[in-house]
């Protein structure tokens, strides 16, 4: 999900992020009679599955609840493959470079709990516990193990309101960062031993309130 889609993505992210910076910048929740409750989205990530070399068959729904307007808690879940280490830096070289890949793939299923927190206007600072249940496959796609990871992801960012502050977007950068990884099969734990345990990363969510 990287290489080429990953700049379509950022280029379809930074345009609308200069978009709702126009008349539709975001307001002050406390302000805003249209406030919700709640809200479902998902994330801009999901361009990705347009990859045909290396489609991450990528799935995120995001389901949140306002406890104030500037507290929010969510659960998210998401689901993926991936056949590359995650610690290999944005837009690296190494990303599919022979010698680099796993000898197979991982599928994960990842549900996921964050908090959220308004301190300015639209700007927002968020963490997120992901937690990935890991099923292991070698080239064949044959299983070959199951495993765990904890990734915390914190995020800084913006969120631009739409409509009536109807619909929204929220451009970020990011780290991830598992303290806890388990089961690595010995073949896969031997390709990815040489990068970190973080990875920098832009988020693109976007979503419907309610």
């Amino acid at each position: 999900m990287k290489t080429e889609m990953q700049k379509k993505i950022l280029w379809i992210g930074l345009t609308l992020m200069l978009a709702s910076s126009l008349p539709m910048s975001a307001q002050d929740a406390k302000k805003d009679s249209t406030y919700k409750k709640w809200w479902v989205g998902s994330t801009l990530w999901l361009l990705g599955n347009f990859d045909k070399t290396n489609n991450p068959e990528y799935f995120q729904l995001n389901v949140g609840y306002r406890i104030t307007p500037k507290d929010i808690i969510s659960f998210r879940f998401k689901r993926s493959i991936y056949s590359w280490p995650i610690g290999i830096p944005f837009s690296s070289s190494s990303f599919d470079a022979p010698g680099e890949n796993y000898p197979g793939h991982a599928r994960i299923l990842a549900p996921t709990i964050g908090y959220q927190r308004f301190w300015w206007k639209g700007a927002y600072v968020s963490v997120q516990a992901l937690n990935a249940f890991e099923k292991y496959m070698d080239k064949n796609g044959k299983k070959i193990g199951n495993g765990y990871t904890l990734y915390v992801d914190s995020y800084l960012g913006y969120q631009f309101k739409f409509f009536k502050n109807r619909f929204f977007f929220e451009p970020a950068i990011g780290i991830s960062y598992w303290p806890i990884r388990t089961n690595v099969p010995a073949s896969f734990k031997a390709v990815e031993q040489k990068w970190n345990n973080y990875f920098i990363q832009p988020g693109f969510d976007f979503g419907f309130n309610f």
